[in-house]
């Protein structure tokens, strides 16, 4: 019984790291649309969507970690 609440915990925990890819894409989707409307900016908006990619990318890997927890820890 337990088992079983550990791996469907671990599963609901891990939905965050689809959302977390779809983050991903609208970052860059929006600085490929940024870029578009006004390439003279290209530099400082890629450090704007590294800095967005990097900050999406922690609450993944914090979800994989809570899973990761719950699956041999708890």
């Amino acid at each position: 019984m337990l088992e079983g609440a550990k791996l469907i915990g671990a599963g609901c925990a891990t939905i965050a790291l689809a959302g977390a890819g779809a983050g991903i894409g609208i970052v860059f989707g929006s600085l490929i649309n940024s870029v578009a409307r006004n390439p003279s900016l290209t530099k400082q908006l890629f450090g704007y969507a590294i800095l967005g990619f990097a900050l999406t990318e922690a609450i993944a890997l914090f979800a994989l970690m809570m899973s990761f927890l719950i699956l041999f820890v708890f």
